[in-house]
């Protein structure tokens, strides 16, 4: 069963869909729709589980592009281009291979189309492990999640999932604070978001992979892979940029989008 997505609409032009990767939200993106709003219609949005879009009780890629596609269905979108960073490149290329009649085309973000080992036993451990009883401030909470995940960007971004309670929804304890994303069902189903996407495919039509040159998420070993599955793709590096390459040089990352989607 697909669910109703919180999304964010803005600019003029063919509509483009953004989709963001593990703990994030429709706001990770936010200053690559910025930056191409003046030319495309920019459907943000918030994936099942995280941000403001509903909890559900499974989550894997198959069930993700189908909220997509229904998203497409509830808005009119007959075809459109599917912009997807980490996990959201991995449900744009489902997209792409299951239902290739509504996609114009696609741009991942530093993923390949193949399983990957666990990657965030860490930063699950901590965020299930934070104490958020007694936490009034979310320094409060960044110091306690130091405990388990070291870098503070990382914390950073962790942290923006954490919401304070409305009051009529607080309780008698002394709680202020909870995860907004669905973590118990994303810990439980972490391998399935781990996996490869699937569809028969290939998708024969344009492709861009956008990699940090700095991440080892694309290698060599992918290349293949990525030939079988879609082989019209095309792939850029960014120098000097990591997994986060679409925040680190956004200009970069836009200027790349804006060519291939100007195309």
């Amino acid at each position: 069963m697909t669910v109703e997505l919180n999304h964010r609409i803005t600019g003029q032009g063919e509509p483009l869909i953004l989709l963001h990767g593990l703990f994030g939200s429709l706001e990770n993106l936010g200053g690559i729709a910025r930056r191409l709003e003046d030319g495309w219609q920019i459907h943000a949005l918030d994936q099942r589980n995280h941000g403001s879009s509903p909890h559900t009780d499974d989550m894997d890629y198959p069930a993700m592009a189908a909220d997509v596609v229904a998203y497409m269905d509830a808005h009119n979108l007959d075809k459109a281009w599917v912009l997807g960073h980490s996990m959201g490149g991995k449900v744009a290329m489902q997209v792409a291979l299951v239902y290739p009649e509504r996609v114009k085309g696609i741009i991942v973000a530093d993923i390949a189309p193949v399983t990957y080992k666990a990657r965030h036993d860490a930063v699950l451990d901590g965020m299930k492990n934070l104490e958020l009883v007694g936490v009034t401030t979310r320094q409060e909470a960044d110091k306690r999640l130091a405990e388990f995940v070291e870098i503070p960007g990382v914390r950073q971004f962790l942290l923006k999932n954490l919401e304070r309670i409305p009051a009529e929804q607080a309780g008698d304890g002394d709680q202020l604070f909870r995860w907004r994303l669905n973590l118990p069902v994303i810990d439980t189903c972490y391998q399935k978001l781990a996996a490869a996407p699937e569809g028969e495919g290939p998708y024969n039509g344009p492709v861009l992979f956008i990699k940090g040159a700095d991440s080892a998420y694309i290698q060599s070993k992918h290349q293949d892979t990525i030939r079988q599955r879609f082989p019209a793709a095309e792939l850029k590096i960014i120098e000097g940029t990591g997994h986060w390459l679409h925040a680190e040089k956004p200009d970069t990352f836009a200027a790349l989008c804006r060519r291939f989607l100007g195309s």
